[in-house]
C-alpha cells in the first residue's frame, strides 16, 4: 500500500509541475513527513487512495501563507480603537439588514437554543462582516502549508489537515475549491475544521452542513457552538462598572473567564448593576477607553463568548456591536 500511494503522489506532483506552478510551489510529497502523514490517513480512515494522492500532491505551500503566520505580532490595540474598527456605521448597518433578513430564523434559534440573537449576530459581524470578509486561500493550501511548512505550529496544523480531509468526504465539501482565511478557518463563522465537525449544523433541512453557502446552517452552527460551549439562557454578558471607593487593590484584570462571583465584587469596591444572584460567576474587566480606563463586569456568559475567541476585547465587541444594531431595529410587521 505505501509504495502504491507514493508512486501515485509522485506521478500526480509531477504532473503539477509541468503544468507550473506559480509564484507558489507544489506540496513536495517525497519527504518524510508528507508521505508519514498520507500513510495515516490511509491507515487511520481508509481514504481512496487515488483520490488522496490527488489531494495531497494538489496542494500547494505558499510563502504569502508563512509570512502572514510569521509576521511580529502587531502592537496589541487598546479597546477604543479595538472597537472603533468593528462598531462603524457601515458594519451596524449592514448588521441591521442581517437581522431584518433573517429575522424569523434568528428568534426561532434563540428559542431552541436559549443563545441571544445578539450575539450571533454580532460574532458574524465581527468575523466576516456578515459574509463579506471570509478569506481568499484555498483550505487545503493553508493547512497544508502550515502543517509541513511551518514548525512552530505543524502537530496543530497536521491534526486540523486531517480534519479538513475528513471534513471533505463527509460533507462533501469541494476540496479544489474551498476558500477560507490563510489559518484555514472557513464560511461566514470562520470555523476550523474540527470545529466545523464537531459544532456545524444542517440548520435549513436539506441534509447537509454548508458554512459558506447557508444562512440557516451558519446561524444554527454559530448557536450550536455557544449552546454546547455552556450558554446560560436569559443571562447578561456584560455590565459597566465603577468603583465606589478610590482604592481596590484586590481587583485584578486579565482573565477569560469568571473566577469569583458577583458578590465578591461587589465587597471589593465595584459597582454594577445585574439582576443575577450573588453567587453567580463574575470577573472583573478593566480596558482602555477614549478618555482614561473603562471598567467592566463579564459574567459567565462572556467568559463563553472568549471559547469563539480567546480575547476579552472580541467578547465585549461582539456583545456591543450585536447589541447596537439590536437597539437600531424597527418593530416586526
Amino acid at each position: 500500500m505505501k509504495k502504491i500511494a507514493i508512486s501515485m503522489l509522485r506521478s500526480v506532483s509531477c504532473a503539477l509541475a509541468l503544468l507550473g506552478a506559480g509564484p507558489v510551489a507544489a506540496l513536495d510529497v517525497n519527504r518524510e513527513d508528507v508521505q508519514h502523514f498520507t500513510q495515516e490517513m490511509l491507515r487511520k480512515h481508509k481514504f481512496d487512495e487515488a483520490w488522496l494522492a490527488g489531494v495531497i500532491a494538489g496542494a500547494q505551500s505558499q510563502p504569502r501563507i508563512i509570512e502572514l503566520m510569521s509576521r511580529p505580532a502587531e502592537q496589541v490595540l487598546p479597546w477604543h480603537a479595538y472597537r472603533d474598527h468593528f462598531l462603524t456605521n457601515e458594519r451596524i448597518a449592514a448588521g441591521v439588514a442581517f437581522w431584518i433578513a433573517h429575522r424569523a430564523r434568528l428568534a426561532e434559534i434563540e428559542q431552541s437554543t436559549g443563545v441571544a440573537r445578539h450575539v450571533i449576530v454580532g460574532i458574524l459581524g465581527v468575523e466576516t462582516f456578515f459574509g463579506r470578509i471570509t478569506g481568499r486561500f484555498r483550505v487545503v493550501d493553508a493547512l497544508a502549508t502550515l502543517a509541513f511548512d511551518y514548525p512552530p505550529r505543524s502537530k496543530y496544523f497536521r491534526d486540523e489537515l486531517e480534519q479538513f480531509l475528513l471534513l471533505v468526504r463527509e460533507d462533501q465539501v469541494d476540496v479544489r475549491t474551498a476558500l477560507g482565511s490563510y489559518a484555514g478557518a472557513m464560511g461566514s463563522p470562520q470555523f476550523m475544521p474540527r470545529s466545523y465537525r464537531a459544532f456545524a449544523v444542517d440548520g435549513d433541512g436539506d441534509s447537509r452542513r454548508d458554512l459558506w453557502g447557508s444562512w440557516d446552517d451558519v446561524i444554527a452552527s454559530v448557536a450550536n457552538y455557544l449552546a454546547k460551549h455552556g450558554w446560560h439562557d436569559g443571562e447578561p454578558v456584560a455590565a459597566p462598572a465603577s468603583l465606589w471607593f478610590p482604592r481596590a487593590d484586590s481587583l485584578v484584570a486579565g482573565g477569560l473567564a469568571p473566577d469569583t462571583t458577583v458578590k465578591s465584587l461587589r465587597d471589593r469596591g465595584l459597582s454594577f448593576e445585574t439582576g443575577l444572584g450573588d453567587k453567580a460567576p463574575a470577573f472583573f474587566i478593566r480596558i482602555a477607553g477614549d478618555q482614561g480606563p473603562e471598567l467592566r463586569v463579564g459574567f459567565h456568559n462572556c467568559g463563553v463568548i472568549t471559547k469563539y475567541n480567546r480575547s476579552v476585547m472580541y467578547a465585549l465587541a461582539v456583545h456591543e456591536l450585536g447589541s447596537r444594531i439590536e437597539a437600531l431595529l424597527p418593530p416586526a410587521t
